[in-house]
């Protein structure tokens, strides 16, 4: 059994069990792949200040996102097609992260459905939304959600169109996969992943198929897609999504303190900078870059969380230090899902967990909230070299 101390570790093993389509899916970006790069590297930028001879004793990095308690300010965030990573794979990341006490976020695009994951998980979860054509789906979705007593709605604001992922069109990606010759060889050297498929019944989009007229089956589900993320999405359309859903509203996707003001004027609870992962916009910059900016625009008035980069306890860290309320990660704990499934969840979890704390510590902090600039050292023109 495989010694795990960090993601990097989760990452290894996932890319040698898991089948090559669905590590590149969840492992790249848009074209070039610049801003996917960069929302890490740009982490790397932030240094910390070490401070020594502190009452760093009996330390607490729990706290609260959109008035919930967490055990810590990380979100599991809503990543497609997580039932392909491993089977079941919601459900057993949900599991995972209501053990730990974080949010687990439910995508749209989830091979497990609403109801799959109500019925097979204690708590409430969120739910992330993505705007169709169909308003009949999209109010169906809500009320869906709204009776599996999710607690917050995630409502991502930035696939109006899709952008395109080389790696995906060459790998052919499908839920389930084609048998196809190159497919069916790489399945047979990941017979793990082959295993838990095979004793599964949840190989297709849950949330869409059987709840869409004329998509019965995966066959017409794709072209039914393809013609569906809605590009004429603007902020009435939020607002009503606002009016329709009682609950909190995150809305994700948010880059520029224009939009921030805008998710300010229609209700929401809490922002999200993301770009995505590095998915959609190539050339955009880093979420970790955008963030003050969104900051200074609407900090006092709302939550602003942060998603897109975050692979250890310290992102985590540097981003609360920056004045994020909370932060997402995906790839960090589909690399656990895929590694090892639930345990896997959790010991990415537990990692970050780790490195949080200890971090704190060396920063001569005794409490998640007391974290800010302070303990940070940033290049002078970090949230100002591009105007």
């Amino acid at each position: 059994m495989p010694v795990i101390t960090n993601i990097a570790d989760l990452k290894r093993l996932y890319r040698r069990r898991v089948p090559r389509m669905f590590y590149d899916y969840a492992e790249s970006g848009s074209w070039t792949e610049q801003t996917f790069r960069e929302n890490t590297s740009d982490f790397a930028e932030i240094k910390l200040r070490q401070r020594v001879a502190v009452d760093i004793d009996q330390r607490s990095i729990a706290g609260h996102m959109v008035g919930q308690p967490v055990a810590m300010p990380v979100a599991l965030a809503p990543v497609g097609l997580t039932g392909m990573q491993h089977a079941d794979g919601e459900i057993l990341a949900a599991r995972a992260a209501q053990r730990f006490g974080v949010p687990f976020t439910l995508s749209t695009m989830s091979i497990c459905s609403i109801e799959d994951l109500a019925d097979a998980v204690g708590e409430p979860f969120w739910f992330q939304l993505y705007v169709m054509r169909d308003q009949a789906f999209m109010e169906r979705l809500i009320a869906r959600a709204r009776e599996a007593r999710c607690s917050a709605l995630v409502l991502t604001l930035d696939l109006q169109v899709i952008g395109q992922r080389h790696k995906d069109l060459k790998n052919g990606l499908s839920a389930p996969p084609k048998p196809t010759p190159a497919v069916l060889l790489d399945l047979a050297r990941r017979w793990r992943w082959g295993l838990g498929m095979l004793g599964t019944r949840r190989r297709g989009f849950g949330n869409i198929v059987g709840h869409v007229e004329g998509v019965s089956d995966v066959s017409n589900l794709m072209a039914w897609v393809g013609e569906q993320f809605d590009p004429s999405l603007d902020w009435a359309k939020v607002r009503r999504i606002r009016d329709l859903w009682q609950g909190p509203l995150i809305l994700k996707g948010i880059m520029d303190p224009d939009d921030a003001r805008h998710a300010l004027d229609v209700g929401a609870d809490a922002v999200v900078v993301s770009n995505h992962g590095g998915r959609q916009l190539d050339g955009a910059l880093s979420s970790i870059r955008m963030l003050p900016r969104i900051l200074d625009a609407v900090a006092d008035k709302l939550e602003v969380h942060l998603d897109s980069g975050i692979r250890s306890g310290q992102d985590v860290l540097k981003a609360l230090a920056m004045g994020a309320a909370g932060t997402y990660i995906g790839r960090a704990y589909v690399y656990g899902l895929g590694a090892q499934g639930e345990a896997g969840v959790s010991r990415a979890l537990d990692v970050i967990h780790k490195e949080l704390d200890t971090t704190m510590g060396f920063c001569g902090e005794r409490d998640v909230a007391a974290l800010g600039r302070h303990n940070l050292l940033l290049p002078a023109d970090f949230a100002t070299r591009w105007v």
